[in-house]
């Protein structure tokens, strides 16, 4: 039985650690993301002919008035109305669940994982998820579009870049699929420049597009790139940009009102594949993640990624990798993503597990301390907004916000 696009393997989850995960995974419509319910006759999970599992509203408003068939929104199968049918097996599940009693020594979701303290630190909680299959396809990057809290993700539709109001309200978008200097090819990241320009790294098209915020194109940044991938805003105000292909960090200063690039420059040049970039406003630092080759995966055959953390003048200040971290804390962690939170902390995502963790403070020692471990399938980027952690979830296509407080925006 299917429920959505797929969810990776949880290997090493403790029991409530499975529970979540599968309210989130299974017990939820993957279009509206609302519980499934047998109360309500709307919410009641239904499945498809393909097998694939939605509730009952959502059905009706993706099906055809009269032809009464609609396409899957996961496999794109064409499913008949009526060859439907109500889902006893997750509905039995859900009242399964419901009548569970709640181990009381479970330890403190929030609890540190690895050596140091974890005061100041409060595990986030789900509280607005927009977007979805068809809105976003295999979304890859995330950024904030100034002070005004809109938000642009780059993803595989026909228009490459979607923009949402920060309440997931969908606004127009731009950068049609193509190859011309307005078209955007495979983009692979997107960053916001400090006067609200919109760059988008299209490894496609070996190059990076920048965008007036209205869609406008404005230039497009070639020369010796091969195969551009992270980008994010220096607090000087300079673009950098990985290239996964070429093993460098570039730096690119621009001229935006005229439409030029002013100085494009290798600033760092010894890198393995490298390919989420961040900047952080507080210390003016640098976080590449690289992806080592296959010839030093794990022992249990799990690729590693490294975090390598630069200076403002791109010297290297600390590093450490996927393996070394799992090796002191025990958790079979996957780095993907990466930010820096208003403390000048690094936080990562991992897309082994569907969590985000902080290292704290990592010069002193990494200490491992999860912030969101609910309702992530494959978490593929995060941007810091207000008191809220914004992370784009490509395992199902969804932009999902998360709050200490539960109430602090409501569900979309």
């Amino acid at each position: 039985m299917a429920t959505g696009p797929g969810s990776p393997s949880r290997g090493n989850l403790n029991p409530e650690g499975l529970v979540r995960e599968i309210e989130s995974n299974l017990l939820e419509c993957k279009v509206c993301f609302e519980k499934f319910s047998t109360e309500k006759r709307e919410r009641k999970p239904q499945n498809l002919p393909c097998g694939h599992v939605l509730c009952l509203e959502c059905i009706g408003a993706l099906s055809h008035p009269l032809l009464r068939k609609l396409e899957c929104p996961f496999c794109r199968q064409l499913c008949s109305v009526d060859s439907t049918s109500h889902c006893q097996a997750l509905s039995d599940l859900q009242e399964l669940l419901l009548n569970r009693t709640p181990p009381s020594s479970a330890p403190p979701h929030g609890a540190s994982t690895g050596p140091g303290p974890a005061q100041g630190l409060t595990p986030l909680q789900l509280c607005a998820a927009f977007g979805g299959w068809g809105t976003l396809i295999n979304p890859t990057g995330i950024a904030v579009l100034g002070s005004s809290g809109t938000l642009v993700v780059v993803h595989d539709g026909e228009e490459r870049v979607a923009v949402f109001s920060p309440q997931g309200r969908k606004l127009p978008g731009f950068g049609r699929r193509g190859r011309g200097g307005g078209e955007i090819c495979f983009p692979a990241d997107v960053a916001v420049t400090r006067c609200g320009h919109v760059a988008v790294t299209d490894a496609g098209d070996k190059a990076v597009k920048v965008f007036t915020a209205g869609g406008n194109h404005v230039l497009t940044v070639k020369d010796s790139l091969r195969m551009p991938w992270g980008v994010d805003t220096s607090r000087r105000g300079h673009l950098l940009v990985s290239d996964v292909q070429v093993g460098t960090l570039t730096e690119v200063r621009l001229d935006c009102a005229h439409g030029l690039a002013l100085e494009h420059r290798a600033v760092i040049t010894d890198l393995q594949h490298p390919k989420a970039v961040a900047c952080c406003h507080v210390t003016g630092n640098t976080a590449v993640m690289e992806h080592l080759p296959d010839e030093t995966r794990s022992p249990g055959g799990q690729q590693r990624t490294r975090l390598r953390v630069f200076t403002e003048d791109f010297h290297l200040l600390y590093q450490t990798d996927s393996f070394s971290l799992s090796l002191l804390n025990s958790v079979r962690l996957n780095m993907s993503g990466v930010a820096f939170d208003t403390d000048g902390d690094v936080i990562v995502t991992d897309s082994n597990q569907g969590m985000i963790w902080s290292l704290r403070r990592l010069q002193n020692g990494p200490a491992l301390t999860p912030l969101v471990g609910d309702h992530l399938v494959h978490p593929a980027g995060l941007v810091l907004l207000n008191n809220t952690i914004v992370i784009l979830d490509s395992g199902d296509h969804t932009v999902k916000v998360y709050s200490a407080k539960s109430d602090a925006a409501p569900r979309i």
